[in-house]
């Protein structure tokens, strides 16, 4: 195994839009309880991520929400898509047969 830490993905923030769209009807999968984000979490994220590219995380009494799951994305390499309560939305292609096609924008809109 490499000692390398998993970077966190990075999205524009349309294609988090997306995603957050596409997972409002999604039930959280994992759940972070009181002890927060251990070894035991991160394997179950990651196998979830795996089987569904898109997940919901639910955080059990988190004392910084904000944190915990900034540290969970980072953890599995995955894209923070949002925060709604004590629920995170999480994102991670599948590494050979990504399912979610996300949107392209063909030229940056100018501002």
């Amino acid at each position: 195994m490499n000692d390398e830490k998993p970077r966190t993905l990075e999205l524009p923030s349309y294609q988090r839009q997306y995603l957050k769209g596409r997972a409002h009807a999604l039930e959280p999968i994992v759940q972070v309880g009181q002890a927060g984000v251990t070894a035991a979490v991160v394997k179950a994220v990651e196998q979830a991520l795996i089987d569904h590219e898109l997940i919901k995380v639910r955080l059990m009494e988190p004392e910084d929400k904000k944190a915990m799951a900034a540290a969970l994305a980072e953890s599995c390499g995955a894209a923070l898509c949002g925060l709604v309560g004590h629920t995170v939305i999480l994102y991670k292609p599948h590494p050979k047969k990504p399912v979610i096609k996300l949107p392209v924008r063909a030229t940056p809109l100018e501002g």
